[in-house]
């Protein structure tokens, strides 16, 4: 099967395609960039689900939309579903300085993964990894993994586990349940 991945993020894509592959499930992932509006809304379930409805919309086949959100205890829960846009205009640094001094550096990394059937109907997958943010950046990743430490894996951030990321992550659980759902289903379009 064919499914459509709605994203511009390369990083994303292979990331995706890599944990798929380990869990065994027999999915082609093509990257389409739909350059869809970025949405604010209250969580990342909300934006997953409506630019998947969106996308729908457009391209009329099987497809899945992923969001993902950073949310720190201390603030609040913030950036959570704005975290691409802090990290686009204040990026690590900023919400390093944002904790300094702050002792209660716990958080936690959720990916909301909405996925597409042939048919239009969406289903909704969520993963999450609780940790902590780091007091500098560390290692050669994306986003906000060089900040965040996920709870298990000693004090490494998400940039210095290279390929564990991949079987640790956010994104992993919520891909866990997808590849759960597909492999369920009695039949493959």
């Amino acid at each position: 099967m064919r499914v459509a991945f709605i994203t511009g993020n390369p990083n994303k894509v292979r990331e995706v395609e890599a944990i798929l592959g380990e869990l065994g499930v027999p999915v082609e992932v093509e990257a389409v960039d739909l350059r869809l509006k970025e949405r604010q809304l209250d969580s990342v379930e909300e934006v997953a689900l409506e630019a998947a409805r969106e996308a729908y919309e457009v391209l009329r086949r099987p497809l899945m939309v992923e969001d993902a959100g950073l949310f720190i205890d201390a603030l609040n829960g913030f950036p959570g579903p704005y975290s691409a846009y802090v990290y686009r205009t204040i990026g690590n640094e900023g919400v390093l300085k944002l904790m300094w001094g702050v002792e209660d550096r716990g958080a936690t990394f959720k990916a909301a993964i909405a996925y597409c059937e042939p048919t239009g109907e969406v289903k909704l997958f969520v993963g999450e990894v609780r940790g902590y943010i780091a007091h500098e950046a560390r290692g050669a990743g994306w986003g906000f993994d060089p900040i965040f430490i996920p709870e298990g894996v000693g004090d490494r951030t998400y940039a210095e586990l290279g390929p564990l990321k991949n079987r640790v992550s956010h994104r992993r659980r919520a891909l866990e349940k997808l590849a759960s759902y597909l492999k369920g289903r009695a039949s493959w379009e």
